[in-house]
């Protein structure tokens, strides 16, 4: 048998595929994919430095990457590693885990429109900590644990109530738009009834924001990316399949109630996992998975690119919210907002020229 990894043009690949063999095992790989991959990496990884740099005392990009390679002075070293690299860390997460997640919605849904934030659990994780706001006075890991609770509940009382012999994706959405409309009065409701301060604290939290972010909420975070993500990549090819029809993926072998039930658990956990360390931060999960379908020119699901979209929407965002909103700062779920919003409205635009609204 071989043991070495060759890379040659699979004969049945498309001529911009590439197939990658060690032995018996081949593994087809989308050349396009892997250079938009690469892509997103190398801008996430370029706006990263640019916004660790950013603040009220300024480091150039070059001093931020000395400090980071522990080539640094101690002063910058501190402000670097201790002050800002945790916030651009969760940054990256939050945008990683949304996007992912988005595009695993929307294949299971098949429905652009069929993303955490609209589809209620984003509502659902802000209605478990707005709970533990409000109600119970809650420290801020109680907060999180509010949060992921809030949406991993949302998340299966709206697959319960889709399920009728299944789950078919237009009956996901509009139960979830349902359930979304639904949590967004409680929550509404439990802005009311709070006293001033912790009223204040819901609604920083609630807009979504990065402020003050340290280690304490990005190791959670990349813990349970470490385990979600990985689950999402390896359903990647069954979830594919399923675009196809049930009768067609069953007939391939494909469970396909299985998939997306652990689809729509990792997914859930996700984003329940993201909101609890920014809060729910709109319009990531839906425009992710969009622009890098556009980039990749691919068919079906592209989860991984997904995530890197991201990541660097979500880091562009935060550096917009810095720096672009005038002298003072502005929460990361405003930024993104107005980003998402612009895009929303192209969409639009484009969909009606191209004569499908």
């Amino acid at each position: 048998m071989s043991r070495t990894l060759t890379r040659t043009p699979g004969r049945s690949a498309a001529p911009h595929r590439t197939v990658l063999r060690r032995g018996h095992l081949s593994l087809p790989v989308d050349r396009r994919s892997l250079l938009v991959c690469a892509g997103l990496l190398v801008v996430a990884l370029a706006i990263s430095v640019v916004l660790i740099g950013t603040g009220d005392y300024h480091i150039a990009p070059l001093d931020v990457v000395r400090s980071l390679t522990g080539h640094g002075d101690a002063g910058q070293d501190f402000i670097v590693r201790q002050l800002r690299l945790p916030r651009v860390v969760v940054a990256l997460l939050v945008g990683a885990s949304l996007g992912m997640a988005g595009a695993a919605f929307q294949t299971v849904s098949r429905n652009p429109l069929g993303s955490p934030d609209v589809i209620g659990f984003g509502q659902g994780s802000a209605a478990g900590a707005l709970i533990v706001i409000v109600l119970l006075k809650g420290s801020s890991y109680q907060v999180a644990i509010g949060a992921v609770a809030g949406g991993l509940l949302t998340g299966i009382a709206v697959y319960l109530l889709a399920w009728k012999r299944g789950v078919h994706g237009y009956r996901l959405v509009l139960v979830g738009i349902g359930a979304s409309a639904v949590l967004s009065a409680v929550n509404s409701y439990l802005l009311v009834k709070a006293d001033i301060v912790d009223a204040a604290r819901a609604v920083v939290w609630i807009t979504g924001s990065l402020d003050g972010r340290d280690w304490s909420q990005a190791w959670p975070l990349l813990g349970a990316a470490v385990v979600l993500m990985p689950t999402l990549v390896i359903s990647g090819r069954a979830l594919r399949i399923t675009e196809m029809g049930d009768d067609a993926a069953s007939a391939l072998g494909v469970r396909v109630e299985r998939v997306r039930l652990v689809t729509v658990l990792a997914a859930v956990l996700l984003t329940a996992s993201a909101t609890a360390a920014a809060g729910p931060i709109s319009f990531v999960a839906l425009t992710a998975p969009q622009l890098a379908r556009r980039l990749t020119r691919s068919p079906g699901v592209a989860l991984v690119p997904s995530a890197l979209m991201g990541a660097t929407l979500l880091v562009a965002a935060d550096w917009a919210a810095q720096r672009a909103f005038g002298t003072g700062e502005v929460p990361v779920g405003v930024a993104t907002g107005v980003l998402g919003g612009g895009y929303l409205l192209w969409l639009l635009v484009s969909e009606r020229k191209a004569g499908r609204i």
